[in-house]
């Protein structure tokens, strides 16, 4: 009877991705689908002639798998990873491991750990990056879970991962941390992607409405500006886009609906932050944007009735193509900055210790963010592993005050013009709010201990306080 290396469930096209990405690395696989029907054209169609079997039940791919047994799940997160688990643990032996690699909440893989521990088997909660052609030839793999099982599951997932480096021997999979530390740090990574989007969308709908440039001209821009130190992944496919045409002359991008689609894990992101108590406003800002794009019939309706400018720039254009290009960098590096500061928070709330440099080469090839710009960041923690933010560090602090005049003419331009920037903008106030030592947070208090005796500190004394505001005035308005 075959016995394989790993069994997976769940035949969408990432999970049979993943399955040839396995086996061409050396693994034999056993796979599994709801519908069998999906199973059979799988193993008979792009599997067939390799070393995978397909099984049309559970309980007949467990039985045909080495120990310590691993179930990799490739299925909808929500109730379908409950339901699978549960159709599993009875299946099992102690030490067996299931791996859940979908998008799933970090909450549900800190209770998942938990359960699947307590019945005596391993559970493994990865983020998965890449997109179909990531899962195939090699993508960012993000483990967390039951430590115990890292051992056993490590060799086969830094096999099939991403690689970088000058020998490309560093695979972009380690170990992250316990519980959901692994699905935590993906929905980081997802969330960065939104905000990475965002700000490129928002410099190429300033080059397009305040320099009027044509889809060849921006091909130029993005083309250039993936040879610097803006070179990513995101950059690439823009590049790219700006040179397809629709078939009737014209170009495909400018004939797409401006609403913009999301699966919620930017709404995490940003939900969770607001749990913690930390101002990722950028990435925020980012999922507000789609929001925001999906009124499309309420913005039609508003374009009927509400005015404001209408222009274009008028000035130097391949000086302000430049700006636009470092407010980019600049806006990027503090979306980044805020990644990492919620990754501290949420390390410090579940008792994580989380490697932030070891994170930055984990994405730093294979995922949607890939960029050259995450070797300067694992550079800045080798420096510092205890690094803040990553606005102080020098490397940092100084390409942003160097982008800072660009930066804030690109984003006075666009406001001037009518142009929304919203993740231009939020990146730019919370450089400003983070570098100023007081902000008017002294006032709020103020108003809060007013209206509702909230009480606040001093900076001269020690203690907390209560004025009675109305009986303290000192200017009689005649009330």
């Amino acid at each position: 009877m075959s016995q394989h290396d790993i069994g997976l469930f769940g035949l969408a096209v990432m999970g049979q991705n993943l399955v040839l990405n396995m086996e061409s690395r050396g693994f034999s696989v056993g796979v599994c689908n709801r519908t069998t029907s999906t199973t059979d054209d799988f193993v008979n169609g792009s599997a067939a002639g390799k070393n995978i079997t397909g099984y049309h039940s559970v309980e007949e791919l467990v039985a045909n798998l080495k120990s310590p047994r691993q179930v990799m799940l490739m299925v909808k997160a929500g109730p379908a990873v409950d339901a699978l688990i549960s159709q599993l643990t009875p299946l099992l032996d102690p030490g067996d491991i299931i791996i859940d690699g979908g998008n799933t909440q970090f909450d549900d893989t800190n209770r998942r750990t938990a359960e699947v521990e307590a019945s005596g088997l391993l559970f493994i909660g990865t983020g998965v990056s890449g997109g179909e052609e990531g899962a195939l030839k090699g993508p960012s793999i993000m483990p967390g879970g039951s430590p115990d099982a890292w051992p056993h599951v490590k060799d086969l997932l830094q096999t099939i991962s991403a690689r970088v480096g000058p020998d490309g021997d560093i695979p972009c999979c380690e170990w992250v941390g316990p519980a959901g530390a692994g699905h935590y740090v993906k929905m980081v990574h997802n969330g960065i992607e939104y905000g990475d989007m965002q700000l490129i969308c928002e410099a190429y709908f300033i080059l397009k409405h305040a320099l009027g440039l044509s889809n060849e001209e921006l091909y130029r821009v993005f083309k250039e500006w993936n040879e610097g130190d803006l070179e990513s992944y995101l950059i690439e496919i823009t590049r790219d886009i700006f040179t397809v045409t629709d078939g009737n002359g014209g170009h495909l991008v400018d004939q797409i609906l401006d609403t913009a689609g999301q699966k919620g894990t930017g709404k995490w992101m940003s939900q969770h932050a607001l749990d913690l108590g930390v101002p990722t406003t950028l990435i925020t800002e980012a999922v507000f944007a789609r929001c925001l794009s999906a009124q499309k019939d309420a913005r039609m309706r508003a374009a009927e009735v509400l005015s404001g400018p209408d222009g274009s720039f008028e000035g130097d254009r391949d000086a302000f193509i430049d700006d636009v290009r470092q407010a980019l960098y600049a806006s990027k590096i503090t979306s980044y900055a805020q990644g990492y500061v919620q990754l501290d928070a949420a390390a410090k709330e579940f008792g994580w210790d989380l490697d932030n440099g070891q994170i930055a080469l984990l994405w730093r090839g294979g995922c949607i963010i890939r960029a050259t710009f995450l070797a300067d960041i694992k550079a800045a923690f080798d420096r510092d592993p205890e690094l803040e933010n990553l606005l102080l560090d020098d490397f940092f602090r100084q390409a942003v005050e160097a982008a800072q005049p660009s930066w804030r003419r690109v984003v006075s331009a666009a406001i001037n013009l009518g142009l929304p920037v919203p993740g231009f903008s939020a990146a730019l106030a919370y450089f400003d709010g983070y570098r100023r030592g007081r902000l008017p947070a002294n006032l709020l208090q103020a108003q809060r201990d007013y209206f509702g005796a909230h009480t606040y500190q001093r900076l001269d004394t020690e203690g907390t306080f209560h004025t009675d505001w109305i009986r303290e005035r000192s200017l009689d308005d005649g009330r």
